[in-house]
């Protein structure tokens, strides 16, 4: 958009971050509409709901009729100015970036700096809490949440930051425009105008480990939030200059829709072999759509196909096998007795050539041809663990986002039940970005990372939370798991399962060693907001009860 133009849409008037609030949310009315046309689930749905169990009945009214934001900040909170002598009280100097989006800090003046702009307003108890939390001497630089004011008298938006992400801000500059700083930690920072706050935080984590930027999750500042992408090429500066920092200047850095940005980093030549690994027993109808999805619809010169054939017995199955086989296209391994997902997966990897392994569901086809491409450059870096990608399920709607703690019960698909084209709030969907966990429905991995932890755990972990248990045992050795919002395949999850008495019992036996082996990290996924309501579909409405006030410790 040149200087000067009218926005063309509600979305290009927002900062790129921020273009998740003028998706649409559908009316009271019109979710009836949907919910119509599927009327047996909606009288089981209304059966629960007469029953009491309002909770369940709420889940399932999402599931069915899709996900949408609807974080309305509570009435009656409407946020009041900090006095500025309560600032200097707390040694703080606040210093707003000019009109050209340059700061000037100057070398002497008060232990810390506020950098803000014009529009921003900061919140009363801000003060206090900032002043608390650097008396850590670890810590360089803080940002908080904000309110952003939509029109003179609309609601406020509530921006719920994650804890910092170097991945994440690489893709989208979710940190800005209020940051606070240890003036002492700027001897010579010259950050790159109009992209301070993401410059500044990026350094200091270079210079001093990712560590001395941290998040506290507090409302610190309200006020207008100007878009319109104009500071689009800032970031894009911003992060090339943290590339060269890290030794990464040939990183090729690209500027996507809707203002993501993608880091295209060199890949080895030749490229590296990767092993894409399938367990099926028979269901030709949903294997032959992802194998040949994986044959042609891939856009990476060395893989090679695994199917492993958990007892196939349909006719059309075998003859399957025999023409893949025939034609050199995949290997046909057999993993005979019952179906144990990670006992089967470890097997066959320990059979791949691959220096990189592509876990597949048979259920999952590839959408994208660069979606193997996007996963493969993030899994061959040293400090990645596991790879995964967003899904799209059988309606249209994500099905796959990353995985959060402690959501749900117990863990939940971020953005579950949004539409497939949501960018996600912050711009998650389409990020790339650390999480938790990923879905093994796809899952890319360096073998030797594999190996290094063991693979799955088939002893506690046979059908279900051996992906998650496997991405929290490479993060606690210090591998982290990522999500690439630009590889998108489709996923029609569990199609090929089938309930029984004695699933829900080996289902509830590997929730009880889930339970017991990560509850700690089950109070609070380090990656997701406390604001946010653990029991729904993740960001999409605020906590009962959460006034973004003190007091809570940095993250």
């Amino acid at each position: 958009m040149s200087v000067g133009a009218a926005p063309k849409t509600v979305a290009d008037a927002l900062p790129d971050a921020l273009r998740f609030a003028a998706e649409p949310v559908p009316g009271r009315f019109a979710l009836f509409l949907r919910a119509l046309r599927h009327p047996r689930r909606l009288l089981s749905l209304l059966l629960t709901r007469l029953s009491g169990r309002r909770l369940r009945a709420a889940q399932r009214f999402v599931a069915l009729v899709g996900a949408h934001h609807h974080l309305h900040w509570p009435v009656g909170l409407a946020p009041s100015a900090e006095p500025p002598a309560a600032l200097a009280a707390a040694g703080i100097e606040c210093v707003e970036v000019d009109a050209g989006g340059l700061v000037r800090i100057a070398p002497e003046g008060h232990p810390l700096v506020l950098l803000s702009v014009d529009g921003q307003r900061i919140a009363a108890g801000a003060s206090a809490a900032i002043a608390a939390a650097f008396a850590d001497p670890d810590l360089h630089a803080l940002y908080g949440d904000a309110l952003c004011g939509r029109g003179s008298d609309g609601p406020w938006l509530p921006l719920l930051r994650p804890a910092f992400d170097r991945d994440y801000l690489h893709s989208v500059d979710y940190l800005g425009p209020v940051l606070a700083l240890r003036r002492a930690s700027l001897a010579g920072a010259a950050p790159v105008a109009g992209a301070a706050a993401l410059d500044l935080a990026l350094e200091l984590a270079d210079r001093f480990g990712e560590g001395a930027v941290r998040h506290l999750p507090q409302i610190l500042s309200f006020g207008q939030f100007d878009g319109g992408g104009g500071e689009r090429q800032a970031r894009l500066k911003a992060v090339e200059r943290d590339l060269g920092r890290v030794g990464e200047a040939g990183t090729r850095v690209v500027l996507e829709a809707g203002g993501v940005i993608r880091l295209d980093r060199p890949l080895p030549e030749p490229h590296p072999l990767v092993s894409l690994i399938v367990p099926t027993r028979d269901r030709i109808d949903l294997l032959r759509p992802c194998i040949e999805s994986l044959r042609h619809r891939t856009d990476w010169p060395a893989k090679e196909i695994l199917i492993c054939d958990n007892d196939s017995r349909d006719p059309a199955t075998l003859a399957y096998f025999r023409t893949l086989e025939a034609e050199d296209a995949a290997r046909i391994v057999a993993c005979p007795g019952p179906f144990d997902f990670a006992a089967i997966n470890n097997r066959v990897a320990a059979q791949a050539r691959g220096s990189l392994l592509a876990f597949i569901n048979n259920d999952v086809e590839a959408e994208a041809p660069d979606w193997l491409e996007r996963m493969a450059r993030e899994a061959l870096r040293p400090g990645t663990g596991a790879v995964g990608a967003r899904l799209i399920d059988g309606e249209g709607r994500i099905q796959h986002g990353g995985i959060v703690l402690g959501t749900g019960g117990l863990v939940t698909h971020g953005h579950r039940h949004f539409a497939a084209d949501a960018v996600g709030y912050l711009s998650a969907l389409r990020a790339t970005r650390s999480v938790s966990a990923v879905t093994a429905a796809c899952l890319v991995i360096g073998a030797n990372k594999f190996a290094r932890v063991g693979g799955f755990d088939a002893s506690a972990f046979a059908i279900d939370f051996n992906d998650v248990d496997l991405c929290l045992r490479l993060n606690a050795i210090g591998l982290r798991t990522l999500y690439v919002g630009g590889a998108v395949l489709h996923h029609r999850e569990s199609a090929s399962r089938r309930p029984s008495p004695e699933a829900a019992a080996r289902h509830d036996r590997e929730v009880g060693a889930f339970k017991k082996r990560w509850g700690p990290l089950l109070a609070q996924d380090p990656h997701y907001h406390p604001g946010f309501d653990p029991d729904l579909s993740t960001h999409l409405r605020l906590r009962r009860g959460w006034t973004g006030r003190g007091p809570v410790e940095p993250r």
